[in-house]
């Protein structure tokens, strides 16, 4: 992930569902990288096509909820439960008077350390995002812990600084199948199952 770039955008909105339009700041802090306005809309073309358009039901974990850009997106279009984890005190803030301000009351939001808090969690999830601090090469850790966070038939949402297509793919990836993939800019991003066949 970055530094902060002055010309980072000071605000995203909302691109689909009851709060489209709606704006999120963001706030001022160092790394901070909200997921680009494009890369949400191709992201959530293809959840609405990989799930056949049914959010009503699903119960979701942004784990780097940063603008909350992410999970106040799923929750707009009809997410039954978003949970959120952020740790910068700022983003905390604006966080909460978002939800607050929408009457979110499908959102819970957590403070604390990403990685320690999806170690401790017993609850199961329909879809997780994850989009963590490119220069911390998270993800091989994260999915694991993501593994058993999901439900049958669960999705991830990742981003990262190269692509998870490469061949050969790396061991980490193993056990896990790649739905969709892309790449916007430097962003690379895509949405990854587990194999159900398939144990880590």
């Amino acid at each position: 992930m970055p530094k902060k770039n002055a010309s980072a955008p000071r605000q995203v909105r909302i691109i689909g569902g009851q709060w489209k339009r709606t704006t999120l700041p963001v706030t001022d802090a160092d790394g901070l990288r909200p997921t680009p306005d494009r890369v949400r809309e191709t992201l959530f073309n293809w959840l609405d096509h990989v799930q056949g358009g049914r959010w009503r039901d699903l119960h979701c974990l942004d784990l780097f909820a940063g603008t909350g850009a992410l999970g106040f997106e799923a929750a707009s279009r009809g997410a039954a439960h978003v949970v959120m984890v952020e740790s910068n005190p700022q983003a905390l803030r604006l966080l909460t008077a978002t939800r607050d301000k929408l009457q979110a009351h499908q959102l819970h939001i957590m403070r604390g350390d990403a990685l320690t808090l999806a170690a401790g969690m017993t609850a199961r999830f329909h879809l997780i995002f994850l989009d963590p601090p490119y220069q911390l090469d998270l993800l091989p850790r994260l999915l694991a812990l993501c593994r058993p966070l999901l439900e049958s038939g669960g999705l991830v949402y990742a981003e990262a600084a190269y692509s998870l297509q490469a061949e050969p793919h790396p061991s980490w990836l193993d056990g896990w199948k790649l739905i969709r993939s892309d790449k916007a800019g430097l962003v690379h991003y895509a949405l990854l199952q587990p194999d159900e066949g398939l144990k880590n």
